[in-house]
């Protein structure tokens, strides 16, 4: 019989030489289109722009499988070394075994797994998106960004941990454990946009004026009834830029990048805000909910199974009826292994709905032509990846590829839009 470990290496072994695997297609792929530009693509964008997007590709490709290699190395040395029984039971042994002992250690625990991820997060950063003109943060921002971070996960994090710990010695706890951090969900949903993401970024309403008036007018035709527009400084940290639906309900807000503001013109950002809408209108949002809702379900109940198993914690070197804290964070190092492969069908549900957004965006502006420009403008301003390995693409990307959009809408025949 095969042991813990040895299922572990083979399943970390696996992901790894797949990540590589695909990380290879991908870097194949784009450098057979690295000569010239495409003929898809000539149309709007300039050799000099597409060889760069060419390097900003292979770049981030390389960057990848250093931190494919490097992520994988760090959690083989902390199974197989016995680091883990080591610091959870000297932890413990100074801090006690009480549900707040344990969400204390399982979050110094966290924070220290977290410290090998700075340099290749530093790297990406300072050195990576910096060399593409993509970086506009500078090292005191990043810092105080981080203990932000910190500061906020542990606000949050803390009490929903202990709450977790306390459930586990209820019946059937693994349903009483879904319940509370689904509810929590969706109360995040509520908070973080009302109160968390202003911590580090300024929002504010679209200024008065013709776009605005267009935007709304849009948004009332399409049955959104939005109360306002609201404008992020993305620009603060990065030239990148993006529009993102949130909340749901009363507090639902769209927000547009300020860069995004500087590179789309008026008819652009009509359609982009139509295809955020129709996110909402299509009912995407509560589809998202209920899947993620599903997987946190089933999650729970595998975590149940193993937490009631001594085996799972003799084969990671741990004590037989070891806290219940100890399965929680075995399993959220290893339940990465599995659901990796995943990606996929999460990806495929996720692109069926940025077609069907796209689709409803180009009925509300009765043509699709300027979402296809306002597509094209940010794929060339964010050097997006024009010519990406089909399969890298449906295990990474959780959107269609521009050309794949552009067919999609071409062909389109769209349907009512209902206010």
């Amino acid at each position: 019989m095969y042991s813990v470990l040895t299922i572990f290496i083979t399943l970390l072994v696996l992901r790894v030489v797949t990540e590589l695997w695909l990380n290879g297609l991908n870097r194949k792929e784009v450098l057979n289109n690295a000569d010239a530009v495409p003929d898809a693509f000539r149309e709007f964008i300039d050799p000099s722009t597409y060889n760069k997007s060419v390097a900003y590709t292979l770049a981030k490709n390389q960057f990848n499988k250093i931190g494919t290699v490097y992520d994988a190395t760090i959690l083989a040395l902390v199974i197989l070394s016995g680091f883990l029984p080591w610091v959870y039971e000297g932890l413990a042994d100074h801090l006690g075994h009480s549900i707040w002992a344990q969400s204390i250690i399982l979050i110094i625990i966290g924070f220290i797994f977290g410290i090998p991820s700075l340099p290749l997060e530093w790297w990406d950063q300072f050195r990576l998106e910096e060399r593409f003109g993509f970086n506009k943060s500078n090292f005191q921002l990043w810092v105080m960004d981080k203990v932000k971070g910190l500061v906020i996960s542990f606000a949050i994090g803390y009490p929903m941990l202990c709450v977790l710990l306390w459930v586990v010695h209820l019946p059937h706890w693994w349903i009483w454990a879904f319940i509370i951090s689904f509810c929590f969900q969706l109360l995040m949903m509520i908070i973080y946009p009302m109160f968390i993401m202003p911590l580090f970024n300024k929002f504010e309403p679209l200024p008065e004026g013709d776009l605005r008036d267009r935007l709304m007018t849009l948004a009332e035709c399409t049955g959104f009834k939005a109360k306002t527009i609201l404008v992020m400084d993305g620009s603060k940290r990065s030239a990148h830029s993006n529009a993102f639906f949130t909340g749901f309900g009363k507090i639902r807000r769209i927000v547009l990048y300020d860069t995004l503001m500087e590179q789309l013109k008026p008819e652009e950002l009509e359609a982009v805000l139509a295809h955020e809408i129709g996110h909402y209108k299509l009912g995407h949002i509560p589809k998202m909910i209920f899947i993620s809702g599903l997987m946190m379900l089933v999650g729970f109940w595998v975590l149940a199974k193993l937490a009631a198993s001594n085996w799972f914690y003799i084969g990671f070197s741990f004590s037989p009826g070891s806290d219940k804290a100890v399965a929680f964070l075995l399993f959220s190092l290893i339940s990465g292994l599995f659901t990796f492969w995943l990606s996929p069908l999460f990806n495929l549900s996720s692109r069926k709905h940025e077609f069907e957004a796209d689709r409803f965006s180009s009925n509300a502006l009765k043509s699709y032509k300027p979402l296809v420009y306002s597509l094209r403008k940010l794929s060339e301003k964010n050097l997006s990846n024009l010519t990406p390995h089909p399969l890298y693409s449906r295990f990474h990307y959780s959107h269609p590829t521009l050309i794949e959009r552009e067919n999609a809408l071409a062909k389109s025949r769209p349907y009512e839009v209902r206010a």
